[in-house]
């Protein structure tokens, strides 16, 4: 017998190779696009009714952890929208006021979520911008887009902009729980 081709880890009873990991993430239920489009519709419409602390709230206290991706990205475009609608100096009171109320860590924790999933979307090259590329006299190419002037450059700053106002409130253990979190959004 070589004792170096034994499993060790199926002997112990505390192995992750003795449980399933998906009973780490707590069960989420099934959302569906139109759910997420009619609760999206509701959302634009308190934010068009100048309560856009109700509307970020509405849309962080109602994630869809169960929803498929095309959920996700209408959710996530959703939130977004809500950001870049809220003035600079209305962030920090408006975070305030949702971090004292009941469960207001954890609505921050998803907001949290959110800001990391918009600046991954956003750092992504889209499929138009390969056909935009012009080559320069260096040798290099330069990737540029046509119309959306610096749409997604502005995003981003929002992003890190309420990214920045978040750590103030919420501290570097939001982003602990975001990374630790299986949930996604």
């Amino acid at each position: 017998m070589n004792w170096r081709t034994i499993n060790i880890d199926l002997l112990d009873p505390e192995s992750p190779a003795n449980f399933s990991i998906a009973t780490l993430s707590p069960p989420a239920p099934p959302v569906s696009a139109s759910e997420v489009q009619s609760l999206s519709s509701q959302i634009k419409q308190l934010l068009r009714g100048g309560d856009s602390e109700g509307a970020l709230r509405g849309a962080l206290e109602n994630p869809p952890y169960g929803g498929d991706a095309a959920a996700k990205e209408v959710h996530l475009a959703t939130v977004v929208e809500i950001l870049q609608s809220i003035k600079q100096s209305e962030m920090s009171p408006m975070l305030t006021r949702i971090y004292d109320s009941e469960g207001g860590v954890e609505v921050l924790d998803v907001l949290m979520k959110y800001l990391y999933k918009g600046m991954s979307h956003s750092s992504k090259p889209s499929s138009t911008s390969t056909g935009s590329m012009s080559p320069q006299p260096t040798g290099f190419s330069q990737i540029h887009s046509r119309g959306g002037g610096e749409g997604g450059g502005q995003a981003m700053s929002v992003l890190l902009s309420w990214h920045e106002k978040l750590v103030e409130m919420a501290g570097p253990g939001s982003i602990v729980r975001v990374m630790s979190d299986r949930r996604t959004v």
